[in-house]
């Protein structure tokens, strides 16, 4: 009897939805939810009400009048200012203008201290307004005047000009503002350009370099750190053009030697963020992209800078890019074992070695020391395991090689040379395939393809035209011999490759350009050797059957 009392109290089916459904209104008046489908058949949201209508242009209107208006306000107050500043006053003292900018700088700063919590978006523009005052006030002292109270040209001055940008530095590292950095950052590089010296140029831009590595880590303001790489070497270039901006002429700047070697060191503070990031490296593309971007701009200007003013020393002054290049790959790869980016500096490290190469040899003689690299090219491939090295050293290889045979018009032998660095090449990828990860043999396959190739146009450059042929047969006998030490079947079908070329040369070029008895005896020679071949293979299948 009880059980059916309990089961005529539970709620039916119909009620059970009624009160889900009214759980959910509520739910929906408490989260303020304007939006009923359940009301529209089509499922069309319900228009908003005129509160919520009037509550959206109430706020586009608040953001409006307190941000965008404080902005433009506080800028055109600032504009105008420094428009004030700049006017000659012929009755005045030189000086007395900026000494009115820096009252009124004491007074921006004043104001947005005190109001830094009460109008605290107000606060924050006033003191960015503060910040590029006192920089132009320090500028009245040089400019905008007959006869400036100070002069760029003196120590003082310069130093004046350079701590106005660090204190605008230093408010920005304290305020942990980006915009504020951004703002200081530009004040700086502008100091750096105008003070023209390369004894404080250098080291203001390295610390510049070093600030927004630092900024980078700590908060992580990629933009930044981006806009400081391109920065930095912008201003190394205005300055090694003779300063086109200040009315000097243009030309490249022939000393100091120390100059280019700067740019290495922009190179390697810029290189901080890949040896501090944390990040996977599929994820860091911040990283991937800054160190595309350093080394691009910086072995570039320094490429263009030694090309242009320094010829006599560009040997030396590649090689030391070469080693600063492979040294930081290096580093990178014990430290982060990122092989994209220690890619990237390792291919721009062979780039200098190459150019050294190209300075310091002449032709023909440099395509044995560009073909020897490309030995050290793998070789720092297998530690790096790296396979976009090896495939881009391939191409340069082969650049290499027909670079020569176009150059070159009497064959000395250093084609020869080609083919033994593309063989050793060969053997050390089938070698250390599993380092490199190479999981197919498209690389080692097209290294042999340069050895086929390169072997028969050094002999036959080398050689009588008597000897060509039976040359070809011989080295077909090599690639067999090598084929059975060493259990390669790509060896066996080199040989074949080779004896049809050479089937083609004696039934074309020798029939009109050797005599008859030299023919007639490479005719001898490759005939039996064709013969004994197939016997060969004759009897393997035999024993196979």
């Amino acid at each position: 009897m009880s059980t059916c009392d309990e089961t005529s109290q539970r709620p039916l089916p119909e009620e059970r939805l009624a009160l889900i459904e009214a759980r959910l209104s509520r739910l929906e008046r408490h989260l303020e939810l304007t939006a009923d489908l359940g009301d529209d058949p089509d499922g069309a949201a319900a228009a908003p009400t005129p509160e919520a209508a009037a509550a959206s242009d109430e706020e586009l209107e608040f953001a409006l009048g307190q941000k965008w208006f404080a902005r433009a306000g506080i800028m055109v107050l600032a504009i105008g200012a420094g428009f004030t500043l700049s006017l000659p006053y012929p009755g005045l003292p030189s000086a007395l203008p900026s000494l009115v900018g820096y009252v009124l700088v004491g007074l921006l700063f004043l104001v947005s201290h005190r109001w830094e919590k009460s109008f605290d978006l107000v606060s924050h523009y006033f003191r960015a307004a503060a910040m590029a005052l006192l920089f132009f006030a320090t500028l009245r002292l040089f400019y905008f005047s007959a006869t400036p109270a100070l002069s760029l040209a003196a120590v003082p001055g310069k130093l004046l000009l350079v701590a106005a940008a660090g204190i605008n530095l230093t408010i920005a590292l304290r305020r942990q503002s980006p915009w504020l950095m951004a703002l200081a950052l530009a004040m700086g590089y502008s100091a750096a350009i105008l003070v023209q010296s390369p004894g404080l140029l250098f080291p203001l831009l390295t610390a510049l370099a070093v600030l927004a590595v630092y900024v980078w880590h700590r908060h992580r303001w990629t933009l930044i750190l981006l806009g400081v790489m391109m920065a930095t070497y912008l201003a190394h270039l205005h300055w090694a053009l003779n300063n086109p901006l200040l009315g000097n002429p243009l030309r490249f700047a022939p000393e100091p030697f120390g100059s280019v070697l700067c740019i290495l060191v922009y190179g390697m503070v810029f290189t901080l963020p890949a040896l501090l990031n944390r990040d996977p490296e599929d994820k860091a593309y911040v990283v991937l992209a800054g160190s595309f971007l350093n080394l691009g701009l910086g072995y570039g200007l320094f490429l263009v800078h030694t090309t242009a003013a320094f010829e006599p020393a560009m040997v030396f002054s590649h090689l030391v890019a070469a080693g600063v290049f492979l040294g930081l790959a290096a580093l990178l790869w014990r430290i982060r074992q990122s092989r994209i980016v220690c890619a990237f500096y390792a291919t721009f490290g062979y780039m200098a070695m190459s150019m050294a190469i190209l300075k310091a040899f002449p032709a023909p003689e440099l395509f044995i020391w560009l073909s020897g690299q490309s030995l050290l090219v793998v070789a720092t491939a297998l530690w790096f395991r790296s396979p976009f090295i090896i495939v881009a050293n391939f191409f340069i290889y082969c650049t290499i090689v027909l670079g020569y045979m176009v150059v070159t018009r009497h064959e000395s032998g250093i084609s020869i040379g080609f083919g033994l660095v593309a063989l050793l090449s060969a053997r050390i990828l089938n070698w250390q395939q599993e380092r490199l990860q190479l999981r197919t043999e498209m690389m080692r396959n097209a290294y042999l393809f340069v050895v086929f190739a390169v072997f028969p146009y050094a002999l036959s450059h080398l050689l009588p035209k008597t000897l060509v042929a039976l040359s070809w047969v011989a080295m077909a006998g090599v690639y067999y011999l090598m084929c059975w030490i060493l259990k390669n079947q790509k060896y066996r079908w080199m040989g074949h490759f080779t004896l049809l070329l050479t089937v083609f040369y004696a039934l074309s070029l020798s029939i009109t350009q050797l005599k008859p008895e030299y023919r007639i005896l490479s005719y001898l020679v490759l005939g039996t050797v064709l013969v004994f071949i197939s016997l060969t293979f004759s009897r393997q299948k035999s024993r196979l059957k």
